[in-house]
């Protein structure tokens, strides 16, 4: 072809190419808008009715959720498969739309041949929506024990929060997220829940600007001598009695255990938090689902009575509802609820 075809050929074909791109342009601006106004009415729709569902957090909810998970279904875990099913399906029904108006998600993997799964209510966000804020706990025990500290506090915690949430329309996205196989022997590997959670948001490259693991946050003492330490912290490093919750990070998640500490004491609730800034290596710090966002380098920490260095029924068939200071608890919970909203609407 020659130059002059070549010019020709041009100028009649640029145009035409603008037409068709304007065009296009036009059709899809059109598909997705009108697309996009179904989904902010049906978010919109949804978040209205779940507001009717509201309820603030209250020691009537949490006394209920802890005696349900301990008492009423009791040790859930790979060798309890029925009750560790049956603590998922309520987790779920406890959440979704019928309750407190969230669309709960399963995440299904298989373990020893057997479909376990994590359970996620997601609280879309607005302005920042692509940043999340995961609100985590586990509601698998150890064998043997009913789990009323060990997780069912968490759990309760985890379903107060997620109510109070409801409806609301915070600047980042929230995922309230009940995780399985927290306990060994599936603690700290690939089958952990946690893990498997963490490791998919890391793939799909979701910002997580924030993960909090509510980790056994029901017992306190004013008894002098009631609170342990482990080993490599100085005497001194945290009060003598075990009447305060402890906020847990490793270096890396320094600025978001000082900032979910500052909003909690804002909150003025009854029960003070201590703040725990130290190296992993530390015995406890990373023991719980907070470590499988440290190990996909997300800024996470854990919330907790301290467990096993404070609590004398870890792990044991005594751990049951009779057990947990519920005022305290309560307490504790509130001031959470300060935390998560300043995570979300930073």
């Amino acid at each position: 072809m020659d130059q002059g075809k070549i010019i020709r050929a041009c100028l009649i074909g640029l145009p035409t190419g603008i037409l068709v791109l304007g065009v296009a342009s036009v059709f899809v601006t059109h598909f997705f808008d009108a697309e996009d106004k179904e989904v902010v009415e049906a978010r919109e729709k949804q978040a209205e009715v779940a507001g009717m569902m509201r309820k603030p957090v209250n020691q009537e909810d949490l006394e209920k959720y802890v005696r349900v998970l301990a008492g009423d279904i009791g040790e859930r875990n790979l060798e309890n498969y029925r009750k560790l099913r049956a603590a998922a399906f309520w987790i779920e029904s406890s959440l979704g739309p019928s309750n407190m108006g969230y669309t709960v998600e399963r995440q299904n993997y298989q373990v020893e041949g057997e479909e376990v799964w994590n359970v996620v209510a997601a609280l879309p966000g607005l302005e920042r929506a692509r940043e999340v804020v995961v609100v985590g706990a586990h509601y698998d025990t150890v064998p043997g024990c009913p789990g009323a500290n060990d997780n069912g506090t968490g759990i309760a915690a985890l379903l107060s929060l997620a109510n109070a949430f409801s409806g609301t329309r915070p600047a980042r996205t929230i995922h309230f997220a009940a995780f399985v196989n927290e306990e060994p022997p599936y603690f700290q590997t690939d089958r952990m829940g946690s893990a498997v959670f963490a490791k998919q948001l890391a793939q799909q490259g979701t910002q997580v600007a924030a993960m909090i693991s509510l980790e056994t946050i029901g017992y306190y003492s004013d008894a002098p001598g009631s609170q342990k330490l482990p080993e490599g912290l100085p005497v001194g490093s945290f009060p003598d009695a075990g009447n305060f919750i402890a906020f847990v990070g490793n270096p890396g998640s320094k600025a978001l255990v000082e900032l979910a500490a500052e909003s909690y004491g804002n909150a003025g609730v009854g029960v003070p938090a201590q703040v725990a800034v130290l190296p992993e290596t530390i015995e406890g710090v990373g023991w719980s689902d907070h470590w499988s966002f440290w190990r996909e380098g997300y800024p996470a920490m854990m919330v907790t009575d301290t467990a096993p260095f404070r609590y004398p029924h870890y792990h044991e068939p005594t751990d049951t509802p009779d057990q947990i200071d519920f005022e305290r608890f309560t307490e504790v919970v509130k001031g959470m609820q300060a935390v998560v909203e300043a995570l979300a609407n930073p």
